[in-house]
């Protein structure tokens, strides 16, 4: 996958306990103000819902501690030459080869995890959240090569 932008809402794992479900309450109550930047597919669909994750030094590495502490951000995929408003932010994610996964219940990321270590893949970076807009599904995204 190519570079990519998301605007969002953005948090931190030192937010406390729940603080990816209030960013996405947030970030859903507030839509209005970023859905003339999310970036469309040729139906004229949203082209993606991400949830992105990073280290807290910003370069798209995993979480740290075991997946424990690090940055979220909520937010809708946007065109690279947008700017977010006042109170949102903007990632750009690194281009990426991934492996992804339907995300079919609480486990889905650590099988995904466990799946990449069968196959003897490590992640290259971040793993995400995607929710496609056209299918109602989520999914896990897996770096496994920086491009």
């Amino acid at each position: 996958m190519e570079s990519f932008c998301v605007i969002g809402k953005e948090g931190s794992t030192e937010d406390g306990e729940g603080f990816v479900q209030q960013l996405w309450r947030e970030a859903n109550s507030h839509f209005a103000e970023v859905a003339p930047l999310a970036k469309k597919d040729q139906q004229g669909q949203i082209a993606g819902i991400w949830g992105l994750m990073t280290d807290f030094s910003r370069r798209f590495l995993p979480w740290q501690d075991n997946f424990s502490k690090g940055l979220y951000l909520a937010g809708v995929e946007v065109e690279n030459d947008a700017q977010p408003p006042q109170g949102w932010v903007k990632w750009t994610v690194p281009a990426y080869e991934y492996l992804y996964c339907r995300s079919d219940g609480p486990d889905a990321f650590s099988r995904g995890i466990a799946y990449l270590e069968q196959q003897g893949l490590s992640l290259a970076g971040a793993a995400f959240e995607y929710n496609c807009p056209v299918e109602g599904h989520m999914y896990h995204f897996f770096p496994i090569r920086r491009l």
